[in-house]
């Protein structure tokens, strides 16, 4: 049987660790959790010990999507790894099983879950998790690749699972200011490997932005699947997704909610604006991505490096 390692990435996470943790501690697969906690100011740390789970501390300054995960996978050295976010919540305690079966099976070298909204989320963050996690599950490979456009390399890790010896071979996460999963789902798919999307495993994960907050989230979408172009090749295939997604919002809007639709055509908005301008920006001063960024510690550490 192979081992399972799980990583939470944690940050003043306390409200959320005990829904997230307890399925996990339940499941009959026996995994090795650990938290990755980044100097948290609440009581996470010491709630993830009262739990009995292994906690690896880090200064917040030093978190990176991609890095943190990279030292997370290597500390636990399991055969596969998980990895989780606290405000993902498994439906059932069978969620880890089902989301490694198929890399047990040898299936797949990558496996995803199944997003669904929090209870009581609203439209505008039940549509994402609808839209990118149908209820059918299937196991794509590059040679999808023309059908699926860019969402042929869509992964999360906000529940996600590796095979540990498949991500040796590309040397592991890397560092990335976001979308480490699409860009390890990228070169795996692209020396053979396949990646899972396993609808039988249900997580509650759903989150509610704020226009300035989409902006800026897909401010960093766009610089990094501009630095990364040359693995990705989705340039013209994300405007086409992206296309898609908005019609079929307010063709949803239309239908059940027309107030919506202002609100809905502000929100299509600030995505597209986010993106493009990240994506022109790839050359830009350091002061002018950090201040539209919606992570800027990233840029804080580049600067003082």
């Amino acid at each position: 049987m192979k081992s399972v390692g799980v990583v939470v990435l944690t940050l003043n996470a306390e409200k959320h660790l005990v829904r997230c943790l307890n399925p996990i501690m339940q499941s009959s697969l026996s995994p090795k959790i650990l938290v990755v906690d980044s100097s948290s100011r609440d009581q996470t740390r010491s709630l993830a010990y009262s739990l009995g789970v292994e906690v690896l501390s880090i200064p917040q300054a030093t978190f990176n999507h991609g890095k943190t995960r990279e030292l997370a996978r290597k500390h636990l050295g399991t055969d596969l790894v998980v990895m989780l976010t606290p405000d993902a919540y498994a439906v059932n305690p069978q969620v880890l099983e089902k989301l490694v079966e198929p890399i047990i099976q040898g299936k797949a070298s990558i496996a995803y879950a199944r997003q669904i909204p929090h209870e009581g989320a609203d439209f505008f963050e039940s549509f994402p998790r609808y839209y990118n996690y149908p209820v059918r599950s299937e196991i794509r490979s590059i040679a999808d690749r023309r059908r699926y456009g860019s969402y042929t390399f869509f992964c999360s890790d906000s529940c996600a699972a590796y095979l540990n010896s498949a991500l040796d071979e590309i040397k592991g996460f890397r560092s990335v200011l976001l979308g480490e999963d699409t860009l390890a789902t990228a070169q795996l798919l692209k020396i053979g490997h396949k990646i899972a999307y396993v609808a039988e495993a249900e997580v509650r994960h759903s989150h509610r932005y704020s226009l300035r907050q989409e902006f800026c989230r897909y401010f960093d979408t766009g610089l990094m699947r501009k630095k990364y172009e040359n693995i990705l090749n989705c340039a013209e295939d994300d405007q086409l997704r992206g296309n898609h997604y908005a019609t079929c919002m307010l063709k949803q809007l239309y239908q059940e909610k027309p107030l919506l639709l202002p609100y809905a055509l502000m929100h299509i908005g600030a995505k597209w604006a986010g993106y493009r301008l990240g994506q022109a920006s790839i050359n830009a001063p350091l002061w002018w991505k950090k201040a539209l960024s919606s992570q800027k510690y990233y840029w804080k550490k580049i600067t003082t490096s």
